[in-house]
């Protein structure tokens, strides 16, 4: 699936430092997985499987929104039972879980095309001189001999990026699978610094974002994002803005969080991430998303 264009966002309200519940009764719940709904230690605590169960069960449909590929996705659906649906790599793919570990299934793709791909590198290469580049595609990491081992698995393959990027590298099976993301690495620039270099550098030819604490940026097609994605999702669901609830701690969460019609930063969120919600939670750590969805539902049965 191709670019739809950029979510029209509206301005962020002002900071609630109270997780309490939206004004609007929600129908979708939307979180983030790192630094978000999973604790430091990446596992997901009984409180918050209790809450997104007690939410789906009252009919609130819940979506993981993730900078992960879709093989990463083992960490919720091990613990929740293998369902809902997930955006994957930042709003480059919608996967089912609902075949559980080892069965996702791409539903929507909103790939980053080749030319667009190899633009990018060309760019960076020249604005940001000994940058290293990882490839993601829908069936796994490519990446070049200088990136580091940043990942949960090993590359499929090691080479160029102009190399991981032609029509004809390791064949059709490979050559053929969309390109989600391309990962942008550099070994001594500030993240922040990173960012705002290479959008100024790449401008309109790729989205570009972050979400690790190193200086590891994140490029997808033009106008995917988490928010636009789920703006998609919603759409084909009937489900306005104002009936979402969004949870993130990052830069590429913070269209998803100034789209939602109530959006909550978490306690440990990026300073910039604070100005795109229009709520403060807990901390990771300390249950955060499932803090607010319990106050969700509690004001739902509420006399």
């Amino acid at each position: 699936m191709r670019d739809h264009g950029p979510v029209t966002s509206p301005t962020p309200g002002p900071r609630n430092p109270a997780p309490s519940a939206p004004a609007t009764a929600p129908r979708l719940i939307a979180t983030d997985l790192d630094g978000t709904l999973l604790h430091d230690d990446k596992t997901v605590s009984p409180r918050t499987v209790a809450a997104l169960a007690a939410a789906e069960k009252a009919g609130v449909e819940v979506f993981f929104v993730t900078g992960r590929p879709a093989r990463w996705m083992d960490v919720v659906s091990d613990h929740l039972h293998g369902h809902g649906l997930a955006i994957c790599g930042n709003g480059a793919a919608v996967v089912d879980l609902h075949g559980g570990p080892g069965n996702h299934r791409f539903v929507k793709i909103r790939e980053l095309p080749v030319p667009d791909a190899l633009d990018v590198v060309r760019v960076l290469r020249a604005a940001a001189p000994g940058t290293s580049f990882a490839v993601e595609r829908t069936g796994g990491l490519h990446h070049e001999p200088t990136y580091p081992p940043l990942h949960l698995d090993p590359g499929e393959s090691v080479a160029s990026a102009e190399k991981l990027l032609s029509a004809d590298f390791e064949g059709a099976d490979v050559a053929d699978q969309p390109v989600l993301k391309v990962l942008a690495y550099h070994p001594e620039l500030g993240p922040d610094e990173f960012l705002s270099l290479a959008r100024a550098a790449v401008g309109d030819l790729a989205a570009i974002t972050r979400s690790s604490p190193s200086a590891l940026l994140e490029i997808s097609g033009r106008g995917v994002s988490k928010a636009s994605t789920l703006e998609l999702c919603c759409q084909e669901r009937g489900i306005s803005p104002a009936e979402v609830v969004a949870f993130g701690d990052m830069p590429n969460d913070m269209e998803m969080l100034a789209w939602a019609g109530a959006s909550y930063a978490m306690g440990n969120a990026h300073p910039d991430v604070l100005s795109a919600a229009t709520g403060v939670t807990a901390t990771n750590n300390e249950d955060g998303v499932a803090r607010v969805i319990e106050n969700i539902l509690a004001n739902r049965t509420a006399p």
